[in-house]
């Protein structure tokens, strides 16, 4: 392969910006430890790690294709791959389709359980590009699609997915509104412009604030459902850290600036890797 193509097909895939996979990587990760009540073994932790990266490079060639025509009226995203013209909307298809092969190849180390749950996140990831022509919170799809490496967890490790994988993905979908919708005022002046829906369209002057609510629910939830599982002290660390970064985005989004809002949503992935790393801790430590 040319050197000059490879560098296009890395830059659809956003290989430079490894923010977009962490932000599905952490939740998934730390659902892997609370099912397996400890380290899930290396194996579960290669697979999620991997299929995390293909399914995220996966979905930005799709969501490339799928926006190409918005792409160029919108200053962040004019020069992508696809929306110039430099990858072809058939090259981009068929990358994100041997990317999410490969990543199917990986679920195919399992079990029945979480095959089965793979074409479920599969369908969701596919649904999300097309939401945002017609639904008023598309952020709410995209969470429900960035979530879902919490249910498979549970499938991996325990053959079910139990009502708490559920209360996870729910507390998780708060946060991911919370940071897309910050990622959303970036954009908010081209997106009325070009028709598109966003949430920080529809929540308009409320947009801070329900971010802010966002961030609450999210480590009320995920806090609630750690409690008893891990030791209090690192319960307590884990969501008081997650907790001190919001406060600090807060203040970063309070202006609604483009450069505060894009550095909050770019720094999101350290709430999750806080609540990650107190999970870690904690069940180490019992």
């Amino acid at each position: 392969m040319p050197r000059e193509k490879l560098r296009l097909y890395l830059d659809l895939i956003r290989w430079n910006r490894p923010a977009g996979w962490l932000l599905l990587l952490w939740p998934s990760l730390s659902a892997l430890w609370i099912a397996a009540h400890g380290f899930p073994g290396w194996h579960l932790v290669a697979v999620f790690t991997l299929g995390t990266i293909l399914m995220r490079s996966a979905g930005c060639c799709v969501n490339d294709v799928a926006d190409r025509e918005f792409d160029r009226h919108v200053k962040r995203t004019a020069q992508r791959p696809v929306t110039v013209g430099a990858v072809s909307v058939r090259e981009a298809l068929w990358l994100g389709a041997v990317l999410a092969l490969l990543a199917f190849a990986l679920v195919l180390t399992t079990n029945a359980v979480a095959i089965g749950w793979s074409f479920a996140a599969l369908a969701i990831s596919l649904v999300y590009p097309y939401a945002k022509r017609f639904v008023s919170m598309p952020q709410a799809v995209l969470g429900v699609a960035f979530s879902f490496g919490i249910p498979m967890a549970f499938a991996a490790v325990q053959s079910r997915v139990p009502l708490v994988a559920w209360a996870l993905l729910l507390g998780n979908l708060f946060w991911v509104i919370a940071y897309d919708t910050e990622y959303a005022i970036v954009d908010r002046d081209d997106d009325i412009r070009i028709g598109m829906k966003t949430s920080a369209i529809t929540l308009g002057r409320a947009d801070v604030p329900v971010i802010m609510l966002c961030y609450a629910a999210y480590l009320a939830i995920w806090g609630a459902v750690l409690a008893g599982r891990i030791p209090d002290l690192a319960l307590l660390a884990a969501i008081g850290a997650a907790a001190a970064q919001a406060l600090w985005h807060y203040t970063l989004i309070r202006e609604r600036t483009r450069e505060g809002c894009f550095k909050a949503f770019r720094l999101n992935h350290w709430v999750a890797f806080a609540v990650f790393a107190g999970i870690v801790a904690g069940y180490a430590l019992r």
